[in-house]
């Protein structure tokens, strides 16, 4: 099947994927009276003395908005607002499904990191939480740190739904290999959200040897190109100020983890790895290496980014999880105590991994609820 253009024929079918659907039935006047005027006045007022009256007399508490400006779309680039909409109405369309959350697709014609702030800020009371979606590197961290003061969770998914789905297919994956988080060498093919993202969440549950490489070689100490956010990095990233190109950083690796291009690996930078290697190549469409090559060329445990092979390491796994969490648990941000226990929760649903299989499929119906409970327990205990 060409699913592109089989995408497109369903799409124009249906003139895209979401819609608003009432919870109250309009047939008589009385219907009329309560659900608007004059009947809502009262409502009106009872929020107004009691602003805490907005989540038990409206849908605030279980409405999100999946916000982009469309500057980095998928493997696309920045293709606008515009088109980014088929992507965040997939990301909406997941909530619902899979969280019973209903989530609204705000695309804004604006690249200004100010201008979005104040934008998120001012759609705020409508919202119980906000999936931060596509918006670019470096641009993206400094936009979801502005809104933590917002008393609603504000979730950047390609930072942190990244990681914690990385987070708990290496906990399983490390299990198969007999090895540990403290002491294995982790190398990362891009620096963006998801890399950065990705490592201090690892550093976080334990890891002390992460090498960082973005498009110009190994974030090493020497560097003088590098942006602050990648400067910082090395207070947490290689320890042995390794130099070079990917090649070398992954001699003697034990984890290869893919954020970043098509075909940047070869066969033969597989094979320079630690015995028992672990390769989660998630570049999309076309992963960093494809699995038979990585297989064939010594890795033991293979992930990609993609459904038609095993292992699927995919978002969709953990951000309708802990948007449902944090909501129940009326969680005023997600913390890092949040995020380790939902990747904890998450590789706890495979009980027995194995090389074909470290985390869960992707639609399984199990994980939301469990990823759920998890972050709301993690956040009333305190973490």
């Amino acid at each position: 099947m060409d699913y592109g253009e089989e995408a497109i024929k369903r799409h124009r079918a249906s003139r895209g994927k979401v819609s608003i659907v009432s919870k109250m039935t309009v047939e008589t006047m009385d219907d009329l009276s309560m659900a608007y005027t004059p009947g809502v006045a009262s409502v009106s007022l009872r929020i107004a003395a009691d602003k805490s009256e907005v989540y038990s007399l409206t849908n605030k508490g279980n409405n999100v908005a999946v916000v982009s400006d469309g500057s980095a779309v998928l493997g696309l680039g920045n293709v606008g607002p515009e088109a980014a909409m088929p992507v965040m109405e997939g990301k909406a369309i997941l909530f619902k499904s899979l969280a019973d959350i209903d989530a609204f697709p705000i695309c804004l014609a604006t690249q200004d990191d100010k201008a979005i702030i104040e934008i998120v800020r001012a759609l705020a009371p409508s919202f119980g939480g906000v999936n931060l979606e596509d918006i670019a590197a470096p641009r993206c961290f400094a936009i979801e740190d502005a809104l933590q003061d917002l008393g609603i969770p504000v979730f950047h998914d390609d930072q942190h739904g990244t990681a914690i789905v990385v987070l708990a297919s290496l906990i399983n994956a490390l299990n198969v290999t007999s090895k540990s988080m403290e002491d294995a060498k982790i190398v990362f093919s891009g620096a963006g959200a998801g890399g950065i993202g990705t490592t201090r969440l690892l550093v976080e549950y334990g890891a002390r040897d992460v090498i960082l490489v973005d498009s110009n070689g190994i974030i090493d100490r020497g560097r003088r190109d590098l942006t602050p956010i990648k400067e910082a990095m090395l207070e947490i990233s290689n320890p042995r100020n390794i130099q070079g190109g990917l090649a070398e950083a992954m001699k003697g690796a034990d984890v290869f983890i893919g954020l970043s291009v098509a075909d940047a690996v070869t066969p033969d930078m597989v094979s320079s790895m630690a015995e028992r290697s672990i390769v989660l190549a998630m570049a999309n469409p076309v992963p960093e290496i494809w699995p038979d090559q990585a297989r064939a060329a010594g890795a033991h445990v293979v992930g990609t980014g993609r459904s038609d092979f095993p292992n699927q390491i995919n978002n969709s796994l953990v951000f309708p999880g802990v948007l449902r969490g944090a909501l129940d648990a009326r969680a005023p941000r997600v913390t890092t105590g949040m995020k380790l226990a939902a990747a904890r929760a998450l590789a706890e649903l495979v009980e027995e991994p194995t090389a074909e299989r470290i985390i869960p499929w992707t639609l399984d119906r199990n994980v939301a609820p469990a990823v759920a409970r998890a972050t709301a327990l993690a956040w009333q205990e305190g973490y």
